[in-house]
């Protein structure tokens, strides 16, 4: 469990490089950015394969291939386009305010799964994260304030982007765990590799929509150096937040039941956090340091209730879980 915690950690700090990149690239649409991520993901996950291709063609099957259609499209490209659409409508505050209820509703899905713990026991730590979110938001939103130039509609549908990739994770969290400890041939790199293989393809066909459809990149005729870094950025993102990122979390997953895993995804909120401070050049305000504090006291009391709950210590190392 402590190797599954450590994973899950690692896992969050280079997830949370994923919400910097709608900022970095604030000229590039959602579709452009996650077809530009996700086709560079698929070339690394392709190099990545090359050692182990004939141990991979002896497994995969066409339930698995039709699985990892379906988990690549709600863990990957639909989350992503849904969170950079986010991010550039209504800003990185409210997103993360929708995003960040991650660890609550995994949990909520995921709590009849074998190695639970009752959900009665994980009210207090729950609350914590709860209110750790709570104050993050709150002081974004009382001292940097919402982006009042946004107009009204815009908003609205920045909200339901938000809200709309935080269904998809959930359902994709939970799917993908599932899946895995009913097939238990795959190990963590195996799979993160196959999903970006397929998620490289899925990517190939948003870059060609992106490319085609008008306006799709907001600006047709886009000066080099911004191509150069729109490239960078999605390497980054597709070695760190995607390939790396993707196979510590499943690693951490064949650790941890699926209610503590859920908690884990915390870190993504915490490390984007810090992004941000160094980001921006400045040390966290007393709210923020709150935020933090309730977030790494709710995670720890979860963990604590894992570690001492017999059904949970005794879960079996069936699968991995979520890429994101």
């Amino acid at each position: 469990m402590r190797r599954g915690v450590a994973y899950g950690v690692m896992a969050g700090a280079f997830w949370g490089t994923v919400f910097i990149a709608p900022r970095l690239l604030p000229d590039f649409s959602p579709l452009a950015l996650s077809a530009g991520r996700y086709m560079t993901y698929g070339l690394v996950s392709l190099l990545a394969a090359l050692p182990m291709v004939r141990r991979l063609a002896g497994k995969v099957t066409r339930q698995d291939c039709l699985a990892l259609v379906s988990l690549s499209l709600s863990g990957n490209i639909i989350y992503y386009v849904l969170l950079a659409a986010a991010v550039q409508r209504i800003g990185i505050a409210p997103t993360s305010l929708i995003i960040g209820l991650l660890p609550v509703t995994v949990t909520l899905v995921g709590r009849s799964d074998h190695g639970a713990v009752s959900l009665r026991k994980l009210v207090w730590p729950l609350l914590l994260v709860l209110l750790g979110i709570v104050c993050i938001n709150f002081d974004v939103f009382t001292v940097a304030g919402a982006p009042g130039a946004a107009p009204w509609s815009a908003r609205v549908i920045g909200l339901l982007c938000a809200a709309g990739a935080l269904f998809s994770w959930t359902l994709f969290a939970v799917q993908n765990t599932r899946y895995l400890k009913q097939h238990l041939r795959y190990s963590g790199n195996e799979w993160s590799v196959l999903s970006g293989i397929v998620t490289g393809m899925l990517g190939v066909l948003l870059g060609v929509a992106a490319m085609t459809v008008p306006g799709a990149l907001h600006q047709a005729a886009m000066p080099v150096p911004r191509w150069h870094m729109f490239w960078a950025v999605n390497l980054v993102l597709a070695v760190g937040a995607s390939w790396l990122g993707n196979s510590l979390w499943n690693a951490a997953s064949k650790r941890l039941p699926l209610t503590l895993s859920g908690q884990m995804i915390v870190f993504e909120t915490l490390f984007a956090l810090l992004y941000g401070f160094v980001y921006d050049a400045r040390l966290p305000r007393l709210l923020e340091i709150a935020a933090i504090t309730l977030l790494m006291s709710g995670v720890t009391w979860s963990v604590q209730l894992h570690a001492s709950d017999k059904s949970a210590a005794e879960a079996p190392m069936e699968g991995d879980v979520p890429l994101h």
